[in-house]
């Protein structure tokens, strides 16, 4: 017997969703409402209460027109009696949908390029290492040892690429004598 409710439910819920779409529609159209749509209808097991649920393409849009709905929904439910065959037509509660919003920001993430972790964080390393070098190489000992550990990786600093040229014009210049 609670598979036939369940069952039942079902089908109104169907049924409402099918008419009240219309309702709605119509109402768009003749500009009483904002551009809304009906997205479902959700029934109580005793057929009482119908939450009705609405998207919109502008949320502050469907938020006044859910305002103007509720506030309105006698004159829905009378409408919706005229339309369908029941013994009692139940109460409407119209709702904002919240689904949609949230599947398109699911969907705007998933979109979005992405960034490795790694790729972050590997800048932030070699610039963490750079002003510890600089500090250690402003004592005399360190700033022999230095230039040598620079000159060998691709960022050379003015001091690695000055020393190189003196030795240079020394051998040069010896070479000449």
């Amino acid at each position: 017997m609670g598979h036939a409710n369940f069952s039942r439910t079902d089908r109104i819920s169907s049924m409402l969703r099918r008419e009240l779409g219309s309702l709605v529609h119509e109402a768009v159209r003749n500009g009483l409402l904002p551009s809304v749509s009906v997205s479902d209808v959700e029934i109580t097991r005793d057929l009482a209460h119908a939450n009705v649920f609405l998207t919109a393409l502008v949320r502050e849009q469907g938020l006044a027109a859910i305002k103007d709905l509720n506030a309105n929904s006698w004159e829905f439910r009378k409408e919706l009696a005229r339309r369908v065959t029941m013994r009692t037509v139940p109460e409407l509660h119209f709702r904002y949908d919240e689904s949609v919003d949230r599947g398109e920001r699911i969907d705007a993430l998933l979109r979005a390029p992405v960034v490795p972790v790694f790729a972050e964080r590997a800048p932030a390393k070699k610039s963490a290492k750079k002003p510890g070098a600089k500090k250690v190489a402003g004592t005399k000992a360190s700033a022999a040892k230095a230039p040598a550990k620079k000159a060998v990786g691709p960022a050379k600093t003015a001091a690695a690429k000055k020393a190189p040229a003196k030795k240079v014009v020394a051998k040069q210049g010896r070479a000449a004598d």
